[in-house]
């Protein structure tokens, strides 16, 4: 006979599952956006699990908001500006997820590790479930940081992809006769907007605003960390208290990031077979091995037996 407590408890997990499968439904179908400069929206990639904790991120609003946290806040205030996520997500929320991740997720990963060591009772997940649920709570604990990490280097690698031909545009239009700001402005009007673009548009509207040039430039370098654009806007700062010529600093840091380009790509090529190597051995070495010496060892074995 079976026992109604068995059945009670897997109708209740049955029903939170499918409420926890709804909502996540849910949640993946709402596009995150961030208000551009301009006033445009820019769609953001965030990922699932953070979409579905965020509404509970204010519960821990105290927590986070105590000194203790405070160097934790600021500097992921700082990375998710860098990103472009300033607006989508603050700094409190973003510790405040950091804590949730692991809570949460952790508690859904143990539960599955729990039933699954229940249903298959001779496997890995019956014999080492302990290791299994603290290895997926160390890297659930790992993965915001690790996203927003990524977040940053994708951005990074954006704009010093980009750079340099909008160095180029520029100083053609300097050159011309254009001044900075028109060709900044006609610049963000005719290009994709892309992360340096973001950038560009913001700078410009600042000083718009009635920020000085210097102090424009000045932000975007804080905001982005990015180690090619912070030298062009340190450049242009120097220029200006000078009063050396914008067009020709602007072709000296065109020439001198593409020189660092092929400079990079350089050092890669060389990387390239030694990075190579180790497929190479795991891969390609086992499987002529098992090609030229399979028949071989198959005719061997014929014999023995």
């Amino acid at each position: 006979m079976i026992d109604p407590l068995e059945i009670a408890l897997i109708l209740a997990w049955s029903v939170a599952a499918a409420g926890l499968a709804a909502y996540a439904a849910s949640v993946a179908r709402e596009v995150t956006y961030v208000t551009l400069a301009d006033g445009r929206r820019q769609e953001r990639s965030f990922p699932l699990a953070f979409k579905m904790l965020l509404p509970f991120v204010g519960n821990l609003d105290r927590l986070v908001s105590r000194p203790s946290f405070k160097k934790a806040v600021t500097e992921a205030n700082a990375m998710l500006v860098a990103g472009g996520y300033e607006g989508l997500v603050d700094g409190k929320e973003f510790v405040a997820l950091r804590i949730l991740v692991p809570v949460v997720m952790g508690v859904l990963w143990s539960v599955a590790i729990v039933l699954f060591g229940a249903v298959l009772p001779d496997s890995l997940f019956t014999s080492s479930r302990i290791e299994l649920c603290l290895l997926g709570i160390v890297l659930f604990a790992l993965q915001p940081t690790m996203w927003l990490k990524n977040a940053v280097k994708k951005r990074h690698w954006s704009i010093m992809k980009s750079l340099p031909f909008v160095l180029d545009i520029l100083t053609l239009s300097v050159e011309a006769g254009m001044d900075f700001i028109s060709a900044l402005q006609r610049n963000c009007a005719t290009r994709k907007m892309d992360p340096l673009n973001e950038e560009l548009l913001r700078m410009t509207k600042e000083i718009q605003v009635g920020s000085s040039r210097k102090e424009a430039l000045r932000n975007m370098a804080m905001r982005c960390r990015q180690g090619d654009l912070k030298a062009v806007a340190n450049a242009l700062i120097q220029a200006d208290e000078l009063g050396v010529s914008i067009g020709s600093i602007l072709r000296i840091q065109s020439e001198q990031l593409r020189s660092r380009r092929f400079d990079r790509a350089e050092k890669l090529a060389n990387e390239a077979p030694t990075k190579m190597l180790g497929p190479l051995m795991l891969c390609i070495f086992p499987a002529v091995f098992i090609i030229l010496l399979g028949p071989v060892l198959m005719q061997a074995m014929k014999g023995m037996f």
